[in-house]
């Protein structure tokens, strides 16, 4: 009998076992060309402004993605290659080869690669269209998107996952060759001793994450983070890191020795489970504690880059909320924009021109504007009166009432817009001609004109905008000649590129002039969020299966080592419903505390530093919710799979 004989008949003899992992694989080559080819359709690319970001982005996103399939795949093979000892010993007494052993895994790895590969470029390839439907319509284009299978794509996957079986079968040599054969019968009966268990570090462990969660509750604007945040930092780290280690790796144990120790202990099918568990313990507390870490990773970052893709649609109109804004320069060129405009397929919903007064700030920037470094350096101080007119043509219920030297600055941006309490109000000193001592007594969260930008570079500066009060704004406009501003407001503005593109050519006259279009931002923010949620949903889904899976692998191996102890019960006349039971308590113990520490350690960053910063999206925090929701769905899967699974081996005659 030869090697590729041997090998057919191995899968054919223990079809279920190589069901496992050509899933496994199945689901790599699924995930991986599905993403990738997208970076080649042309469906997607004819629609996108930016391109090259766009295939930059994927390609990126795409060596991540296959790193944590690597990871997926490598994890698999080994959990494969450990329940298969005994056989590998069998083959090295009759006299086989170690290097006829990996020569026949090599096949087997081929057969497994191959018909992976198929099935999976298939798959990945319907799928490839209904994720290109779901990103364009992410971006809000409604192009259609044809079923394709880019060659190039085709090609790299099939570079890429042979390399990888290359990869797993050098990984399968050395997991041959390093064990002698006397271990390889004797692997399943190895077992992990219970840890003693310390009343003393359980309850640190308990104390660490308490510590922790306070800090983190205590939220970015409290005193302790302001004022010790090196400390704060260290301390929640600490918290983080060792709480959830001793959770696992004390706690855990306490709890389970003193749950042995209850006088309702022998009740039911208690010692079946627990007996199990303590002895696992060991083993499990790097995984869990690495799972549940890791996850808290994954949940923030989906969770910010939803919160991104979600905001950027009203954060666009509020940083740049007039449609074309821009320094009224001379006549003749004011009239050439009126031209483009009226020629343009974008009809005008209305225009008015706002005139403001240019100062220079005598205090400093910080006493009127967060963050005064995104801010011109110059200050442009318009009346109430022109403020109010905008407000209302926009329907914002932002308008203001000043009296005297009171003056409100718009700075546009801060995460807590400030109403000064008396007392508190800063004096602002500006030279406009003359020196100018306004008081501040708010720091709105408004943009009149909003960001300068550019039709190539995207959004450049704001700028820094007083509003006075009536009586000031006379006093001075009569002493210095007023900046014109023209403010449009016309039809379809998202799609308005092209109006922008000359609209900018325009005012290229006068360097510095000061212009602003939505449609410059909107197209390529939109487009970047778009491919950072999608990218980073693709991520954490193969990060939570390669997450999963070391949960799913070890129980399934540990169900194996168990095979003898489930025989023996049953030849006692213990009944498969009670297996069933224990089973699910058994896994319960180990799926869910990972995940629920993960959620909350996510939760709880999410919550106080940055759903706490925006709260005008109350829409957000449901979107947060449904990722959870997602999150908690796949790992019940594998849980039910893992239970399901786990039955089966054990139910095998020993």
């Amino acid at each position: 009998m030869n090697l590729l004989t041997l090998t057919f008949r191995n899968v054919q003899r223990d079809f279920r076992l190589y069901t496992i992992y050509l899933v496994a694989m199945i689901t790599g080559v699924i995930i991986h060309f599905t993403f990738l080819s997208l970076s080649y359709n042309q469906d997607i690319l004819v629609m996108l402004k930016n391109k090259e970001s766009f295939q930059m982005g994927v390609t990126i996103a795409s060596v991540v993605i296959f790193l944590f399939i690597i990871f997926f795949i490598l994890y698999a093979n080994s959990f494969f290659m450990k329940q298969r000892k005994k056989e590998f010993g069998l083959y090295l007494l009759l006299g086989m080869k170690e290097s006829q052993v990996t020569l026949m895994v090599f096949f087997e790895s081929l057969l497994i690669g191959a018909v992976s590969l198929v099935i999976g470029i298939l798959l990945g390839g319907l799928l490839s269209k209904f994720f290109g439907m779901l990103l364009m319509n992410l971006m809000q284009y409604d192009n259609v998107i044809t079923l394709n299978f880019p060659i190039q794509a085709i090609v790299l996957t099939i570079v890429l996952f042979l390399g990888l079986t290359v990869l797993t079968s050098v990984q399968s040599f050395f997991l041959i060759r390093r064990v002698q054969l006397v271990e390889l019968f004797h692997a399943k009966e190895k077992m992990d001793k219970p840890i003693p268990s310390s009343f003393t570090l359980a309850a640190l462990s308990v104390v660490l994450l308490g510590a922790a969660i306070f800090l983190i509750t205590r939220g970015r604007g409290s005193n302790v983070w302001q004022d010790h945040t090196t400390f704060a930092m260290i301390t929640v780290t600490i918290g983080m890191i060792g709480g959830t280690y001793l959770f696992f790796r004390q706690f855990s144990g306490w709890l389970l020795q003193r749950m042995s120790k209850s006088p309702h202990y022998y009740r039911g099918n208690k010692p079946l489970w627990i007996s199990s568990l303590r002895f696992q313990v060991r083993g499990n507390t790097l995984n869990l504690t690495f799972i549940s870490l890791f996850s808290s990773a994954i949940i923030f970052l989906i969770g910010f880059v939803a919160i991104n893709y979600a905001v950027q649609f009203e954060a666009v109109g509020r940083n740049l909320p007039n449609d074309i804004a821009y320094q009224s320069l001379d006549e003749e060129t004011n009239k050439d924009i009126q031209t483009v405009i009226k020629d343009s397929e974008h009809t005008v919903e209305y225009h008015r021109t706002i005139s403001g007064i240019p100062g220079k700030p005598v205090s400093a920037m910080s006493l009127a504007f967060d963050e005064p470094d995104y801010f011109s350096k110059d200050v442009l101080l318009f009346s109430e009166k022109a403020y109010n007119e905008i407000v209302a043509l926009r329907g914002d219920p932002e308008k203001i009432n000043l009296k005297d030297d009171e003056a409100v600055s718009l700075s546009q941006g801060t995460d807590f817009a400030k109403r000064l309490p008396k007392g508190q109000q800063p004096r602002f000193q500006i030279e406009a001609t003359e020196k100018v001592t306004v008081t501040i007594v708010e720091m709105k969260d408004y943009a009149l004109l909003g960001w300068a930008s550019d039709p190539e570079e995207s959004m450049l500066i704001k700028p820094a905008i007083v509003v006075v009060s009536d009586e000031v704004y006379q006093e001075l406009a009569a002493n210095v000649q007023p900046i014109p501003f023209e403010i449009y407001e016309i039809e379809n503005e998202k799609r308005a590129e092209s109006l922008s593109k000359k609209i900018h050519d325009l005012m290229a006259k006068k360097e510095g002039a000061y212009y602003s279009s939505f449609a410059d931002v909107y197209s390529k923010q939109i487009e970047g969020s778009s491919l950072l949620l999608f990218s980073a949903t693709f991520l954490a889904v193969i990060a939570l299966f390669a997450l999963a899976s070391v949960i799913y692998f070890k129980q399934l191996r540990e169900a194996t080592e168990e095979q003898r102890q489930y025989s023996i019960l049953r030849k006692l006349g213990t009944a498969d419903r009670e297996f069933k039971s224990v089973i699910r308590k058994q896994l319960f113990f180990v799926f869910f505390p990972p995940l629920v520490l993960g959620m909350l350690h996510g939760w709880l960053i999410l919550k106080y530093y940055i759903l706490d910063s925006i709260q005008d999206f109350p829409q957000i925090t449901n979107m947060i919710w449904l990722v959870f929701a997602v999150y908690f769905v796949i790992y019940l899967l594998f849980y039910l799979s893992s239970a399901k699974i786990y039955f089966r081996i054990v139910n095998q005659r020993y």
